[in-house]
């Protein structure tokens, strides 16, 4: 099979075909670039497989591409990368790899084109398309990696034993590119999953972080989790999810499985955004209910406070699992912390004070936290998840006609806790924070306007009833 007209919308190929007839090697498209156009997916990730050096085949196409193109060399690992517009190329020289028992770093030798198609992950990421003279845009598929593709199958080229026990990180790229691509994997590949699932152990979190991160951000991602789960990964990578797997009946009274209601708001959720880190939010949002659950005669299962548990909780997940301690895990504890509130809301009588309650807690954040409480709604009775959709508008329209009068969010007292010191004469200590958690009070149930003068008359008024004297006003007179 030629697929030189596959190339042809990419004249970089002809470029780095020129480059490796002046470095005397031969050069092959490889990989994922490969797979995509065979799918019809775009693709801007290239790499370049040539027998020789692939540092020198990158250098000499950046010469040849002139000084807008920029070449970065890395000679530890033999790799280097060209960015040209938008477009990013690795170059590698062809290789061939073994791998110690207790380690994924493999042991490095110059090979063939056979021996780098035999140590790739999948037989769909082990084509390769010529790039040279004789035959430039010849397929190359050693391992029948276009049927599979045509079978939309994930199998290893080499017996999965050896491929998984090689870089047990290639367990976690299956059950990745399966939720990416909506694959099945192969049944023989599938049960070396299962059967290797403790090798995962020696890889480090970072590396299974950000596959767990690709397979999170795929269109659907409850495929991907449910393969974790039943293949046993899930258990060794996040065993908070786990936990949230099956149901507890006792007098005949059972809670819903908040392992597959999770899953199913993991997949809402995507329908309305691409944002990583509203996705974690609908992930953990119900993540600590099995510490919460409780079992009540009258009321039945109970998972009183699991939302603020599970805010709790999620520093120590983002920590585990190398994810940032920033602004990122802070927005995702934010919405854990949130996501019943406007729920409780749909369901009681709307008073101001809740709503500017809401307005202030949620801030920026007030959208998304909207779009995670209607991902929430996954009842399977269509007029429950209507009467709810339909209460959430009535609470967006209360919250944007409130913001548009009291311009709440992001709101920060007018009396600070500076003012507050320089009125009573005070240092920092509990009558402060008594004062001005009043005044925030007062100002969110409407008693006073976020103004300097009520708001500074209200302050005088708390402090004189913790007997303390207003020194400006004793100096005035």
């Amino acid at each position: 099979m030629n697929l030189q007209d596959k190339l042809s919308p990419f004249p970089i190929f002809e470029k780095i075909a020129e480059a490796a007839r002046s470095e005397d090697v031969q050069a092959y498209v490889i990989g994922g670039f490969v797979r995509d156009i065979l799918l019809k997916r775009t693709s801007k990730d290239i790499d370049i497989v040539c027998v020789g050096s692939g540092i020198a085949l990158a250098e000499q196409l950046a010469k040849s591409l002139g000084p807008d193109s920029r070449v970065a060399v890395y000679k530890n690992f033999g790799t280097a990368q060209v960015r040209s517009g938008d477009l990013e190329i690795e170059f590698v020289g062809a290789r061939k790899e073994s791998y110690r028992s207790e380690s994924r770093k493999p042991v490095v030798e110059d090979g063939t084109l056979e021996d780098d198609q035999n140590r790739r992950d999948f037989t769909i990421n082990a084509l390769g398309i010529s790039l040279n003279e004789a035959d430039f845009g010849e397929l190359i598929d050693p391992f029948e990696g276009v049927r599979d593709l045509r079978m939309r199958m994930l199998r290893t080229p080499l017996e999965p034993a050896i491929t998984f026990s090689d870089d047990p990180l290639r367990m976690m790229r299956a059950i990745r590119f399966a939720s990416q691509l909506n694959f099945d994997i192969e049944p023989d590949t599938y049960d070396a999953i299962t059967g290797m699932k403790d090798r995962i152990e020696i890889v480090s979190m970072e590396r299974i972080t950000d596959e767990l991160n690709k397979i999170i951000l795929s269109k659907v991602p409850s495929y991907g989790f449910k393969l974790l789960y039943q293949s046993g990964l899930l258990e060794k990578i996040f065993p908070e999810m786990i936990a949230l797997h099956g149901v507890e009946i006792i007098d005949g009274r059972g809670h819903k499985d908040n392992f597959y209601h999770t899953l199913q708001v993991l997949d809402n959720v995507c329908e309305f955004t691409d944002d990583l880190w509203l996705r974690w939010a609908a992930l953990l949002h119900d993540i600590a209910k099995p510490a919460t659950k409780r079992f009540d005669k009258k009321a039945g299962w109970t998972f009183h406070n699991h939302e603020e548990a599970g805010a709790r909780m999620v520093p120590q997940i983002f920590r585990r699992m190398k994810l940032p301690l920033n602004e990122k895990m802070r927005f995702v504890q934010k919405l854990v912390r949130l996501h019943l509130r406007p729920i409780v809301l749909s369901r009681e009588e709307i008073t101001d004070a809740a709503l500017r309650r809401l307005l202030v807690d949620a801030g920026d954040d007030l959208e998304d936290l909207m779009k995670l409480c209607r991902a929430d709604i996954t009842s399977k009775n269509p007029l429950k998840v209507k009467k709810y959709l339909a209460n959430f508008d009535l609470v967006e329209e209360r919250l944007e006609e409130l913001e548009e009068r009291d311009k709440l969010r992001n709101f920060q007292p007018v009396i600070t806790g500076e003012i507050i010191m320089q009125t009573f004469d005070l240092k920092p200590s509990r009558e402060v924070g008594m004062i001005k958690e009043a005044i925030r009070e007062a100002i969110l149930e409407g008693i006073i306007p976020n103004e300097y003068e009520p708001a500074f008359a209200f302050m005088v008024e708390e402090g004189r009833k913790l007997g303390l004297e207003n020194i400006q006003k004793k100096a005035d007179a």
